[in-house]
């Protein structure tokens, strides 16, 4: 079992069984409790409208997450990984030691780039001889800003990062993306967050998140 305690709320659910209702309940209780900021609650309302389909997103076009609600579970996981990571020997050796704000705000909103991005589509797939109609995701990102970056910049339209949360959302690829080295690795020694950022989006995306069958 995995327990999730927030706000006086206790969620007692096995990790594959959450239906997608559950996660938003989850997310939104987190995000309310947590992110207070000005302009939080504006961010909210816009990710739980007609223009946003972030609760009902997949988190990749084939790989992991890429199912209806993938985002959202992804960005859960990634939540409850860097509450872990960020334990008191981690906080002692690199004198990181964020909010709990900043902690929820970062973990939950690293990915908001993948909003409105992928389209949904059907392709013939053989199995077992016979030839049947699968679904799956095309990426069209009608805001070619990049990734981490993106994310910086749709969040700071509502509201107030700070440096720490900018590096950490911005370098959260590591060195697994087509960031300059240099730059990655000194964004690790400046902002030990955006270091356990990178771990946590990792454990969740190869450990924690599903891949359908049909892919």
């Amino acid at each position: 079992m995995i327990w999730y305690n927030i706000d006086d709320k206790v969620y007692e659910k096995e990790k594959k069984t959450m239906t997608n209702d559950e996660n938003k309940e989850r997310f939104l209780d987190i995000y309310k409790t947590l992110i207070t900021r000005d302009g939080a609650e504006d961010l909210l309302n816009f990710l739980d409208s007609e223009f946003s389909d972030f609760f009902k997103a997949p988190a990749s076009t084939r790989f992991h997450g890429s199912y209806v609600g993938g985002l959202l579970e992804h960005s859960l996981h990634v939540y409850d990984r860097l509450k872990a990571i960020l334990n008191d020997d981690f906080k002692e050796m690199t004198g990181c030691n964020p909010t709990d704000e900043t902690i929820a705000l970062v973990a939950l909103l690293h990915d908001i780039c993948k909003v409105n991005v992928y389209k949904t589509s059907v392709r013939n797939k053989k199995v077992n001889g016979t030839w049947i109609q699968v679904p799956y995701y095309e990426f069209d990102d009608s805001l070619p800003f990049g990734h981490g970056e993106k994310s910086v910049f749709m969040i700071s339209e509502y509201m107030k990062l700070s440096r720490e949360e900018a590096f950490a959302i911005r370098y959260h690829m590591g060195f697994s993306g087509t960031e300059n080295a240099s730059n990655v690795g000194k964004s690790f020694e400046m902002y030990p967050l955006a270091f356990a950022l990178h771990m946590a989006d990792g454990e969740a995306t190869y450990y924690l998140d599903t891949t359908p069958d049909w892919q």
